[in-house]
């Protein structure tokens, strides 16, 4: 693992605390968007091309939309080996499913992040939104990513179904605000956190909010209706890796997903979207924060279980 300092690659923790030994999540770096009124960035078929991780929960968001918004032959995807190790995330296409990079046939992401600036000082994460025609990164936050994906592309496509409808933006990111800071991102203060407290902290807030999101889902089908929106699809990578990873790997082991009777449900109800289960690959996941985060696993052993979700 590593960051990239001024343009050189640096071997380096990529757990990041303040002082309380909290975690403490870098912003990313590339922060533009897609739209027909932007001076560069047109949405433009065949132009752009994403660089994702399957164990990545960010990143399968990023996928997610790609599918639900009929955006597979507009705009391609290179997939990286699960393993991140010294040298960061990597192309090699021995492992199922990862692929090589289909742009430039780089060997690592890093090379990505240089080319688009050769100075740059950043962390080297997944998804990354490449505009072919400038050669740059577009942007690298996922929820930026999701919002250009929801809307961009749409005249393209002709596919205009809105999951961050106008008429519920302001409970979407009512639920966003709760679910990132407490789930999404919650799992990770608590796994990386370097502090009794900070974990303490981090995990009984974590479950808290799983309480919460039981409650509401003791009414509703989705978080906000019948219909499901940006809110359910940026939480469910993250429960979709909970049992597997998180309970145990990162310490979230107060409770399951599948002890959760509605939660549960609804994990199960989002896999039947196939664009949810047609980017789900446990052996990805499993693989990834397993064998990369030696710092929590130093001997690097990969469980079996569970069986089910």
């Amino acid at each position: 693992m590593g960051k990239l300092i001024n343009g050189k690659w640096t071997v380096k923790s990529i757990i990041n605390s303040d002082d309380s030994g909290a975690y403490n999540r870098i912003p990313r770096t590339f922060l533009d968007v897609i739209s027909e009124n932007h001076e560069v960035f047109k949405p433009e078929s065949g132009r752009y091309h994403l660089y994702v991780s399957y164990a990545c929960p960010w990143a399968t968001r990023t996928l997610i939309y790609r599918k639900l918004k009929d955006l597979e032959k507009h705009i391609s995807v290179s997939v990286l080996h699960p393993d991140m190790l010294e040298d960061g995330w990597t192309f090699d296409d021995s492992f199922p499913h990862a692929t090589k990079d289909h742009i430039y046939n780089y060997k690592y992401l890093r090379e990505i992040y240089l080319k688009a600036n050769s100075g740059i000082t950043t962390s080297v994460t997944v998804p990354v939104l490449w505009d072919k025609k400038t050669e740059t990164i577009v942007n690298n936050e996922s929820s930026t990513i999701i919002r250009i994906f929801n809307s961009a592309f749409n005249n393209l496509t002709n596919n205009h179904i809105d999951y961050y409808p106008s008429q519920k933006k302001k409970k979407i990111d009512e639920l966003n605000n709760l679910i990132y800071t407490n789930i999404n991102n919650g799992v990770y203060r608590s796994g990386f956190a370097v502090s009794q407290d900070a974990y303490d902290d981090a995990v009984i807030n974590l479950f808290k909010t799983l309480d919460i999101l039981e409650e509401i889902l003791s009414k509703t089908k989705y978080l906000l209706g019948e219909y499901f929106t940006e809110a359910d699809l940026r939480l469910i990578p993250t429960l979709l890796r909970f049992d597997s990873v998180y309970f145990t790997h990162f310490k979230c082991n107060m409770k399951r997903i599948i002890d959760y009777k509605n939660l549960h449900r609804f994990m199960y109800n989002m896999l039947k979207i196939p664009a949810v289960k047609e980017t789900y690959y446990i052996d990805h996941i499993k693989r990834h924060y397993y064998f990369s985060h030696q710092q929590i696993n130093p001997y690097r052993i990969i469980p079996r279980g569970p069986k089910n979700l």
